[in-house]
């Protein structure tokens, strides 16, 4: 599995790889919702803590751990989504990482973004996608689920988030055998918005 960082588009988002451009942009996407941040999310990208996120996120890029795209509706970046875990030798990579500023969830960007991602990750090569999720984030659990991902368990206590919270963590996968079926349910509901 080789998983190269390019534009990814359909109808109704593009997918760029991370740049500096999209750096004032996404900061007001992230700070249109500090709540979530402190609620939902193992870390921070508002307020204060965008910059040290960003500059951790970037080096994470530089270092191959991470491929980040800024997600791009409207003509401007609205959130993030990112490629991690990326383990050529097994083809596993990990979806994760995302973040859409509130005027973006709810309709078409995300199962259109998610089907980008997952094409890409399996034209590419990849033999399993996995997508972490809290246990308590009730909306991206929906979400994952929705898109045809496999619950495979609960990793109790896995991780400390930013503000102290103790995280368990919901393990989802997609297998490239179930791509085709997940694929084809994908582009109908994403045929089904004007």
């Amino acid at each position: 599995m080789r998983i190269e960082p390019k534009v990814l588009e359909n109808r109704h988002v593009r997918l760029e790889p991370m740049a500096p451009a999209h750096r004032e942009d996404l900061r007001a996407a992230c700070d249109a919702d500090p709540a979530t941040w402190i609620d939902l999310y193992p870390y921070s990208m508002a307020g204060e803590h965008f910059d040290p996120t960003w500059t951790r996120m970037q080096g994470d890029v530089a270092a191959g751990r991470t491929l980040a795209f800024a997600v791009v509706a409207g003509g401007r970046c609205g959130g993030v989504t990112c490629f991690s875990g990326i383990d050529g030798v097994n083809g596993v990579v990990e979806i994760g990482g995302t973040y859409y500023a509130p005027a973006l969830r709810g309709g078409a960007v995300n199962p259109s973004a998610k089907r980008l991602l997952l094409g890409h990750a399996f034209e590419s090569g990849a033999r399993r996608v996995v997508f972490r999720v809290d246990a308590i984030n009730a909306r991206s659990r929906a979400a994952v689920a929705k898109l045809g991902a496999t619950q495979e368990g609960i990793l109790r206590q896995d991780r400390v988030c930013w503000t102290g919270r103790i995280r368990d963590t919901v393990i989802f996968s997609i297998l490239n055998s179930e791509w085709p079926a997940v694929r084809d349910v994908l582009d109908a509901r994403l045929a089904a918005f004007s």
